[in-house]
């Protein structure tokens, strides 16, 4: 028991850490507060999981603390190469790893009638349980293209970006090519005919292109939607389409709610729970970020796409 308390503290040290990081890439407030509670909450199962150490004749340990700080910062600084989905499979990893050692925990204090070390081990499992389900809900949405709960850092957005550009030419996301192209427009013509491919091959704009990465992107897709249909190019112009979906650059007649510009805030955000497809909600979430932003409707549309996600996940 003593063993499996030591490493519980070492990766319960890290798992605070970590939550301390994600804190600066919270989404919105409601993402960001739950992180705190969560590091919060770490700290004082470190704290109990220490007093459970001593009782037991444990001897009081300075450096496990510092190695899941030392972890976690290192987990951090690697991370950063990777996009930020790869980022939370890893935190993902943690908790399970966290919550199998706290199952292991109780059935050692089970075996040995520790009635304290087995309460203890329980608390731990239900709170590890519940934030495997977070993480799970996350990265669900996150597949779902839905807007994700933390932020990439500058690093992460480049790397998602050229993967996404490498494997998914046409169906890229605002943030993630305005930073890429931003970041990379110093390296010349290399990068600008990659993203300039990406948006061009969708209907042979190649032309185009370039406006629809900088002032006249939104009308420039529109027209090249258009232009495609026209010519009877429905692949083209259904690509064109997703990506003005990921823009925000539909207009509201386009929305899957009717009469959606006449709506209010509190009406949107009523019409949004009763949507039951995940390509609706994310329409309405992009529209409204990129245009009106009324942070009811938009919060209205992430509870209702993280039940769906949750469903797909076999959470509930």
């Amino acid at each position: 028991m003593i063993g499996q308390l030591r490493s519980l503290l070492q990766l319960t040290q890290t798992e605070v850490q970590i939550a301390r990081i994600r804190v600066a890439q919270a989404r919105t407030d409601a993402v960001r507060k739950e992180l705190r509670e969560n590091a919060d909450n770490a700290e004082r199962r470190t704290a109990e999981i220490t007093r459970e150490l001593q009782r037991l004749g444990g001897v009081a340990d300075v450096v496990t603390p510092l190695v899941g700080r030392l972890t976690a910062v290192v987990k951090g600084t690697f991370e950063q190469a990777e996009p930020v989905e790869e980022a939370l499979l890893g935190d993902l990893v943690l908790e399970h790893q966290l919550n199998d050692r706290a199952t292991y925990l109780r059935a050692l204090a089970e075996a040995a009638h520790d009635k304290s070390v087995s309460a203890l081990a329980e608390r731990l499992t239900t709170a590890h349980r519940a934030t495997v389900e977070w993480l799970t809900t996350v990265l669900a949405e996150e597949a779902l293209g839905g807007p994700p709960a933390l932020r990439a850092t500058p690093t992460q957005a480049v790397a998602g970006g050229v993967a996404r550009v490498v494997n998914y030419p046409v169906r890229f996301a605002r943030d993630q090519v305005n930073r890429t192209l931003g970041r990379f427009q110093a390296r010349g013509e290399q990068v600008r005919a990659g993203v300039t491919q990406a948006a061009g091959k969708a209907a042979q704009f190649s032309e185009n292109a370039r406006d629809v990465l900088v002032t006249g992107r939104d009308a420039s897709l529109e027209r090249a939607e258009k232009v495609a249909r026209s010519q009877g190019d429905t692949d083209a112009a259904t690509a064109v389409h997703e990506a003005r979906e990921r823009l925000g650059s539909l207009r509201a007649s386009e929305l899957p709610i009717a009469d959606y510009e006449q709506l209010s805030a509190s009406a949107a955000a009523n019409a949004v729970k009763q949507l039951d497809k995940v390509d609706d909600l994310n329409k309405v979430i992009h529209y409204e970020e990129a245009n009106r932003n009324r942070h009811s409707v938009v919060s209205a549309a992430q509870t209702r796409h993280a039940a769906l996600a949750q469903e797909i996940a076999g959470i509930r």
